[in-house]
């Protein structure tokens, strides 16, 4: 790969134990169908502003639409919802198990089921929990207005959720789910767009927030999207040399024959058996180049992890064969 790439690349190869951890307490699991598709609303086990906000006039940052492919995604599982319903049973045993607090509340996280952030913090009573299973719709419990609210009521920003984790202790929940809109009343795709540590952070400058221009707290993935995006921005001034994301943005043929190079060496990688540390090295340059090249084609990385969340509990081979013929 090239070197001008790595620095950003490195840290596609870490991996927190915290996030381990979090898988580990996430496959434990209370299903309310036997054999979920992924995407399906089901419970399993472990985990926002308060109130619906109108559409405010002055941005955070541009509107999020909902692309096509996200929309399609939505559409996916329908046959668990109904047998929860036809099981209403089931879905009241969930939730006498739950350990509301001594207003009968728990604590409600909604979070992105493409991107992994997180959109916002609520708390939701147990008609907002069961909403939200059998109607697919993230909903919560105004404490202010002491009223159940479903988040989009006012905004039309509605979260169709996709699945229900509850976390060890029984006393929170995360609804996993694609948001048709910006979530916070400001405009900002997510409650959580400021950070707090760091030199530039709200704790150490004040009216401080900001990474690289970039405020929402986003992972690893889609920090380098859009990273890569702000490259495509930037005016090279005359007698400077342009990164080498601009220059791959500004060269396709440059660009795709790096896509094939990459490929290439990742299979090397196993072929001469290089290790570990050298695949992992060799895929962090796959998926740089690969953004970069879905960048040149207005495709968003949220758009590719909602393709493949439709493909799961699919077989391959019939995935493909249904696939449309490509254009000759």
């Amino acid at each position: 790969g090239h070197p001008a790439a790595r620095p950003v690349l490195k840290r596609l190869r870490a991996s927190p134990s915290g996030r381990r951890l979090d898988a580990r307490t996430m496959a434990a699991r209370a299903v309310l169908s036997p054999a979920p598709l992924r995407g399906a609303l089901v419970v399993r086990a472990h985990a926002g502003c308060g109130k619906d906000h109108a559409h405010s006039a002055a941005r955070a940052s541009k509107p999020r639409t909902v692309a096509p492919t996200r929309g399609a995604a939505a559409a996916a599982g329908r046959g668990v919802v109904a047998a929860a319903a036809e099981s209403p049973e089931r879905v009241e045993a969930f939730l006498d198990g739950l350990k509301y607090d001594d207003k009968g509340l728990v604590v409600a996280i909604a979070q992105d089921v493409d991107t992994g952030a997180i959109l916002m913090q609520g708390f939701a009573d147990r008609t907002a929990v069961r909403t939200t299973i059998t109607q697919k719709k993230a909903t919560f419990f105004s404490r202010s207005r002491q009223a159940q609210w479903t988040k989009g009521e006012t905004s039309g920003n509605f979260i169709s959720v996709k699945s229900v984790h509850i976390d060890c202790d029984k006393d929170s929940l995360i609804y996993m789910g694609v948001p048709d809109g910006p979530t916070c009343h400001t405009g900002a795709h997510t409650c959580y767009y400021s950070r707090v540590d760091g030199p530039d952070g709200a704790a150490a400058v004040d009216g401080g927030g900001t990474r690289d221009g970039e405020e929402e707290a986003l992972s690893t993935l889609y920090e380098l999207e859009a990273t890569i995006a702000r490259r495509r921005l930037e005016v090279t001034k005359e007698g400077d040399k342009p990164s080498w994301t601009k220059r791959l943005l500004e060269n396709p043929e440059l660009l795709c024959s790096k896509v094939r190079e990459e490929a290439g060496e990742l299979c090397e990688s196993w072929e001469k058996q290089e290790g570990a540390e050298r695949a992992a090295s060799e895929m962090a340059d796959v998926l740089y180049h690969s953004l970069v090249l879905l960048n040149l084609q207005g495709v968003a990385v949220e758009d590719v992890m909602a393709v493949l969340r439709n493909r799961f509990g699919t077989s391959g081979v019939e995935e493909k064969a249904s696939r449309p013929p490509k254009k000759k």
